[in-house]
């Protein structure tokens, strides 16, 4: 895999999203990569994020269809939910993806060194550390990824007080729970633990949930959290909590206190990048993140960054698109491509949360949209004149926002299966469609996708069914 003085082409520094999807795509263009990951492949996204999670929701999915079944004429009951079945499922969906993507990285021929790697000095250049072997190549890639955040004074003890990988491994459910944040992660595992019949409390310190997402998005996931059974506590900082043997207590300002079997702490995840050496070898940090230009370039020369230690969305497909990035920039650099790859740019990236009802959107907000375009037109298609929406039961809508005589810049959408037809949005978006050039396009029906042909049809001066 080395020359003999031992330098590779590239070392991948964490073996997550970023860091694999660098790595394959790397030794695809016929480079030599070597990847160091202390644990397993795949990182947080595989084992302790998005598939673990994703696997959880449609298990709670499953309760809700039985829970309701008789409204579709079945008859049918739910007797349980089986917690260690659930996280049996779940790991087996785990598993099977693992071994997919180890075979996968052996086949293309990429040097996986098992050890926790750190950055250091080696002559003009950055090596990696990795045990008792210092790893040199012409580039390396920092791809290590974010932990949970915690609060101070708030320490998970993975029994009373967790986080969302405390969550992903009980044993049993709680009868009543508080999930402190109320962005994707806690928005998504209070959504699973409602369907499995958990007393949910939502604590919010701003004043709504997903603070990044069009407003009108939460509004509606606020209202239809409210209809399940989920109260939601927007504007309510945690002043302070108490363990005890039973539970924990919770108050919040204005002095209210909710008590609890448990406490989920969901406020975000931060960079993992102490300890790294980034110090030792002069790459600069802004709030712990890699400082990196559009590129992913880092200020010291030959060292990238990819995925959740830059700056911007905490997204596995992020990521992924990063690690295939630089992956192709460091080719065009030796010759091996012969056009230079496009940045990945955030507003283009999808985003999507998987509760119920699910919220999806990619793009520009209206407000962002106004401060850089100025005025803007918006079009609301309501999913309740949608076949399959009804046939689903579900309610919710597109939203649309585009430039005046100009491209649709944002799509914005709630309600259940939302989360299949971002793909499309994110073609009109990236593409930078404007809504004469999708209104004439025939979409399937009945199909969900309706709704967003239907939006552009609204756009474009032709609302077939959307008044006013």
């Amino acid at each position: 895999m080395s020359d003999p003085e031992g330098v590779v082409d590239l070392v991948v520094l964490g073996g997550g999203s970023g860091g694999y999807a660098c790595a394959l795509r790397a030794a695809e263009l016929g480079l030599r990569v070597q990847l160091v990951e202390a644990a397993e492949l795949g990182g947080t996204c595989l084992h302790r994020g998005c598939i673990p999670t994703k696997a959880w929701l449609h298990s709670a999915e499953v309760a809700d269809a039985v829970r309701d079944s008789a409204k579709v004429g079945i008859t049918a009951r739910l007797e349980g939910v089986d917690v260690p079945g659930v996280r049996s499922y779940a790991d087996g969906v785990v598993q099977r993806l693992f071994r997919g993507l180890t075979g996968l990285v052996r086949s293309r021929g990429i040097e996986v060194v098992a050890a926790r790697g750190v950055l250091e000095r080696d002559g003009d250049r950055v090596a990696v550390r990795a045990g008792d072997r210092l790893l040199r190549a012409e580039h390396v890639v920092v791809a290590t990824g974010s932990a949970p955040r915690t609060l101070p004074g708030m320490e998970p003890d993975g029994q009373r007080v967790l986080t969302s990988d405390h969550a992903l491994r009980l044993d049993r459910l709680p009868e009543r729970a508080v999930v402190l944040g109320g962005g994707v992660i806690g928005c998504e595992l209070a959504s699973a633990w409602r369907s499995f019949g958990v007393e949910v409390t939502v604590v919010e310190a701003l004043e709504r949930l997903l603070p990044g997402e069009e407003p009108a998005l939460s509004q509606a996931l606020q209202r239809a959290f409210v209809r399940r059974g989920i109260e939601v506590l927007t504007g309510s900082p945690v002043t302070s909590h108490r363990v005890g043997p039973d539970g924990v207590e919770v108050t919040l300002a204005g002095d209210r206190t909710l008590s609890a079997d448990l406490l989920l702490v969901a406020v975000g995840r931060g960079p993992v990048t102490a300890g790294l050496g980034v110090e030792e070898v002069g790459l600069p940090l802004e709030r712990g993140f890699v400082v990196t230009d559009e590129r992913l370039a880092t200020p010291v020369p030959g060292v990238w960054a990819v995925g959740d230690v830059v700056h911007g969305l905490q997204l596995a497909h992020r990521g992924f698109a990063h690690g295939v990035f630089v992956a192709e920039e460091i080719a065009f650099g030796r010759g091996l491509l012969e056009r230079a790859p496009e940045p990945v740019r955030d507003e283009r990236v999808p985003r999507v949360t998987y509760c119920d009802p699910e919220v999806a959107s990619v793009g520009l907000t209206q407000a962002q949209a106004e401060q850089r375009h100025g005025e803007v037109q918006t079009v609301r298609y309501d999913l309740t004149g949608n076949g399959r929406s009804q046939i689903r039961g579900t309610s919710g809508f597109v939203q649309l926002v585009r430039v005046p005589d100009g491209p649709v810049v944002g799509v914005h959408m709630v309600g259940a299966g939302v989360s299949e037809l971002i793909s499309e949005a994110q073609l009109v978006v990236g593409w930078e469609a404007w809504p004469e050039d999708v209104a004439p396009l025939v979409h399937a029906h009945p199909t969900q996708s309706e709704a967003l042909g239907e939006a552009h049809l609204a756009l474009a001066g032709k609302p077939l069914h959307v008044h006013g």
